[in-house]
């Protein structure tokens, strides 16, 4: 059907007189000659032949110049490395997926039973039963279903070694450079000395996030068994410095079995704690002066030079030794019935406990007597046996005046994520903490939270906004303050988080996907 317009007819047929009509109006200086130069297409445009638009198998060959030289052994090298990742880290996804399909084929709950748990028999009624917070929890777990590629998480992981060498280079050519300006002596064998030593990474136990952030470097020199501690600080992007934390000099423990007994090399390894008197160390932060203690975790070690210098200095093993390795089993055996009962709840009810023990804590010390901890017990249903308690609070109330830490309470009772877990949860709340106040606005945590990712969303079954919104629900439970998440508050939802993840790359993937770290 042909349509006419003010006199120009739209039919293919008669395309020419629509073109010459347009011409018109030109005003202005615009002629035909004009326009044509301005715009040089032919009055006719061409039939496009579909049927000659075929795959040539010689087509990519007409792209690649002749003259190209051929690769060279280097890079085939790479090449082959690269594709040699790429097959393992997929065979290992599939490894990792088998194994949770064959885990929930013994558990699958119908939709009916996510919505009402009731059915359940007996006591597993209460234990078992999830609340609408529970499961928005659970949503965040999802995260580990996405293959968030192995083969790029292992070259984020492989970047973020060869930094954290350079780093620990950097650190202890400034450290030796340092002690070496202090020492005065006539004598050729001062560098040697230093050099045996052992390197550690270090972080302060505290719920304040400015502190808890803290990157600490020490090390332990074994000509003299001392041990110094820097904060390594990053002023922008290029500038680093360390800066004195714990002088050099000989100390003991302050509190456990080993009071009052010298550090030695046998002290020191990935979860470990080092005490301190903060009253002995002037220039640490106001912060850490409000408290008795300073307790360092170590995070990570120089395995190598440690093993080397442990083979030099044999140490024996005491009945302090035999008596801490007792106390670890009577805790293991405690958090193994207690991570049953928090499976599936541990966001919810971690969460809760840390807001009940700041409630209970009056005199803001973090101590709470033997009552207090009972009865937290029986408020979030924490089936514990009397002789469990008792065995175990033996063990904490070290000094005998029946108080003590309510954050070491739980650790030891529900024990606690490993340090490799721990350093993501870290790095998660520095980037959300950029001006290092300890403390983030919840409407930055909503801004950096990113749900793209998230399997849910990637299937269609929900939008972003619903998975970032349920985060935010189960995030704001855990907060005293309805604006802001502090340290403590991120760190205890996580530690809830762990709790129902087994595989610690999985827990990662939890982590990198959302804040992008």
């Amino acid at each position: 059907m042909d349509l006419e317009v003010k006199g120009v007819a739209a039919s293919p047929r008669r395309q020419t007189q629509s073109f010459s009509g347009r011409r018109k109006p030109l005003q202005q200086g615009w002629t035909a000659k004009s326009w044509a130069i301005q715009n040089p297409c032919p009055p006719v445009v061409p039939r496009l032949d579909l049927g000659s638009l075929v795959d040539s198998d010689d087509e990519e060959q007409d792209i690649i110049p002749e003259d190209l030289p051929a690769p060279t052994s280097k890079y085939k090298l790479k090449y082959q490395q690269y594709k040699t990742e790429m097959k393992e880290g997929y065979k290992q996804y599939c490894q990792r997926n088998a194994e949770k399909t064959k885990s929930n084929i013994r558990y699958q709950p119908s939709p009916r039973n996510k919505i009402d748990n009731k059915n359940a028999q007996g006591e597993e009624a209460v234990t078992d039963d999830l609340t609408t917070l529970d499961r928005k929890a659970l949503l965040q777990q999802r995260y580990a279903d996405n293959p968030y590629h192995a083969q790029q998480s292992t070259r984020k992981s492989n970047a973020e070694i060869v930094a954290a060498e350079k780093k620990k280079q950097s650190v202890a050519e400034q450290v030796m450079l340092d002690h070496l300006c202090r020492i005065k002596t006539h004598s050729t064998l001062t560098e040697n000395m230093l050099s045996h030593k052992v390197q550690f990474d270090c972080r302060i136990i505290s719920r304040n996030g400015r502190d808890a952030c803290r990157e600490l470097v020490g090390f332990f020199f074994i000509h003299d068994q001392s041990l110094t501690i820097y904060e390594y600080r990053q002023f922008g992007k290029n500038r680093t410095n360390v800066l004195p934390f714990i002088k050099k000099s000989t100390y003991s423990h302050q509190c456990g079995r080993r009071k009052g007994k010298q550090y030695q090399l046998g002290d020191f390894y990935i979860g470990a704690n080092l005490t301190f008197l903060s009253s002995d160390h002037l220039r640490l932060p106001e912060s850490i002066k409000e408290n008795t203690l300073l307790i360092l975790r170590i995070t990570n070690i120089d395995q190598v030079a440690s093993d080397d210098l442990r083979t030099d200095s044999v140490q024996q093993e005491d009945d302090t030794t035999r008596q801490e390795a007792n106390d670890r089993l009577v805790f293991k055996a405690i958090q193994d019935k207690l991570k049953e009962q928090l499976h599936k709840r541990g966001v919810r009810i971690l969460t809760a406990m840390g807001k009940y023990f700041q409630q209970l804590d009056k005199e803001r010390n973090g101590l709470l007597d033997k009552a207090d901890f009972k009865q937290a017990l029986k408020v979030f249903h924490l089936e514990m046996s009397e002789k469990d308690f008792e065995s175990s609070w033996l063990i904490l109330n070290e000094n005998g005046n029946g108080r003590v830490d309510y954050g070491e309470f739980r650790r030891a009772i529900i024990g606690e994520m490993n340090e490799y877990r721990k350093s993501f949860v870290r790095k998660a709340f520095m980037k959300l903490d950029f001006n290092k106040t300890g403390s983030v606005p919840i409407i930055d945590i909503r801004k950096c939270y990113c749900a793209k990712k998230h399997p849910q969303v990637i299937s269609g079954h929900s939008t972003e906004e619903e998975i970032k919104l349920s985060f935010l629900d189960t995030l704001k439970e855990a907060c005293s303050k309805s604006d802001e998440v502090s340290y403590g508050e991120f760190e205890d939802y996580y530690e809830g988080l762990s709790i129902g993840v087994v595989d610690d790359e999985d827990f990662v993937t939890i982590l990198r996907t959302p804040w992008g770290i």
